[in-house]
């Protein structure tokens, strides 16, 4: 199950740098001009995740295998993408194809990186790219409304259907408010996921402070904070030059280097985190002697669709799952002292995986 997070964010804000840092690599140009990323870079992530080295190390696991997200780094929007300024057409395309977006807020001075509307200012930049998606989002909504018309007239569910998702997006976006903050019920979001519709991602704001401010933040990132509070959406608060700096060391330096910049833990970790967090995601572990692997599940997800993730075969023909809370294996050393203080559990269809749950699944072949 792969899950993609795009970085958007106007020119020169420190998405390549950002992008750098995520990936460990130098694969996206960082440069100080507009559309210096002309084609999308992508990169998979590990999720980082303390509790997989323990369970490993229980097991005697010969091999970890983390969860992974995947982000792509977009080239930068400018005002008037949504009418094709810039490399506008392409650039919403690969934002229409990521599952979340990663918004990154310039929110430092430097005279030395040009603003390309000559200013720093967090909010009207996040204006700016939201204003533009939904101008898109609007554009797409009346062209299908308009190639909707003969289905209609002969009485196509699915149209209909589609016809009414679309018509209350349209009402928000007029109303100034991005497709997301519509309503949508459980049986109606399948069909509002495949509208596909740029406004309707979730978004997680990232403040790219100075250096000495990574710690603490600023003015401006306090301002991108309570707007993120106001709208629902995730941020956090980093330094991308910082990061890409400690992507570059080992372990050991880098963990000196975070203690010398008064920071708990690398930014990146947080990102990620919270990126995994706004798309709903846990994590589940199967452990054993050949390797203890980490499974990436939406919330919410039964034991068979979750045995799904492993192999399509685990989910038809599941029987049932052997359970263990990621505490009671800890506390019991692994699966026998866990199985002996009773707290190997046998769950079935109905059972609703929880996040960090060490499963193993029997199945029919």
């Amino acid at each position: 199950m792969g899950f993609r997070m795009g970085i958007v964010g106007l020119p020169n804000v420190g998405k390549s740098t950002l992008f750098n840092a995520l990936t460990k690599t130098a694969a996206a140009q960082a440069a100080n001009f507009p559309f210096c990323t002309i084609e999308p870079n992508v990169g998979e992530v590990a999720v980082p995740d303390p509790r997989l080295d323990r369970l490993a190390g229980i097991a005697g696991s010969k091999q970890i295998i983390p969860t992974r997200i995947t982000f792509v780094d977009i080239a930068g929007l400018v005002k008037g993408a949504s009418k094709g300024e810039g490399l506008g057409n392409q650039f919403l395309a690969n934002i229409r194809e990521v599952d979340a977006i990663a918004h990154v807020l310039r929110c430092f001075e430097d005279g030395d990186v040009t603003h390309v509307e000559g200013r720093v200012d967090p909010l009207a930049d996040a204006e700016v790219i939201e204003t533009e998606l939904m101008i898109a989002d609007m554009e797409s909504i009346e062209r299908r409304l308009a190639n909707l018309t003969r289905k209609l007239k002969g009485g196509d569910k699915e149209a209909v259907e589609q016809e009414g998702l679309l018509k209350r997006a349209l009402a928000a976006l007029e109303n100034g408010q991005p497709a997301r903050t519509v309503e949508i019920a459980e049986d109606e979001q399948k069909a509002w996921n495949m509208l596909q519709l740029l406004t309707s991602k979730p978004v997680l704001y990232v403040c790219n402070v100075a250096e000495d401010e990574a710690a603490k933040g600023n003015a401006l990132s306090d301002k991108v904070a309570d707007m993120a509070r106001a709208q629902g959406a995730g941020h956090v608060v980093i330094s991308a030059k910082i990061e890409e700096e400690i992507s570059q060391l080992d372990a050991e330096e880098a963990e000196m280097f975070l203690g010398e910049m008064g920071l708990d833990e690398a930014g990146l970790d947080r990102l990620i985190r919270a990126g995994y967090d706004l798309l709903g995601l846990q994590t589940y572990f199967t452990v054993g002697p050949k390797e203890a692997r980490a499974w990436t599940i939406r919330k919410g997800t039964l034991a068979p669709q979750a045995a799904g993730v492993i192999h399509g075969d685990f989910e038809k023909g599941f029987i049932r799952s052997e359970t263990i809370a990621y505490d009671d294996y800890i506390a019991g050393n692994g699966e026998a002292g866990a199985r002996d203080a009773g707290k190997l559990r046998v769950e079935g269809k109905s059972y609703e995986v929880k996040d960090g749950d060490v499963l193993h699944f029997l199945f029919n072949a």
